[in-house]
């Protein structure tokens, strides 16, 4: 097992996904069930991902969960994305977001070298 509380990724993600809470609570409410949904459930599997693999048994399932972290990473970038094509930020709400998915992006390749060259 591995400790994801200490991974600075982790706690990284979770204030990211209170940041998406905060941005998506001013989109259009007919969104609720759609883009809002979609962007809080794809901010919230980051962390919850990280924290699975963390508590698997073997660094074969860890590197697995942060692959599936990473991948809703570019997820969660695509829709802010969108989001700014529908008008409902734009680019200047989320270029500190954006940042951050980058730096997340970052440390989540850098754990998953790690691992993979471990094995």
């Amino acid at each position: 097992m591995h400790n994801y509380k200490e991974l600075n990724v982790w706690k990284r993600s979770i204030k990211l996904c209170a940041t998406i809470y905060k941005l998506t609570a001013n989109f259009p409410n007919e969104e609720r069930f759609g883009l809002i949904s979609q962007m809080r459930r794809v901010s919230v599997s980051v962390p919850s991902n990280i924290a699975e693999g963390g508590g698997r048994r073997t660094d074969r399932e860890f590197l697995h969960f942060l692959g599936v972290a990473h991948g809703s990473i570019c997820e969660l970038e695509s829709q802010l994305y969108v989001s700014v094509e529908l008008e409902f930020v734009n680019f200047d709400q989320i270029d500190s977001i954006t940042a951050e998915l980058t730096e997340i992006q970052k440390m989540l390749y850098a754990l998953i070298q790690k691992f993979e060259n471990q094995a």
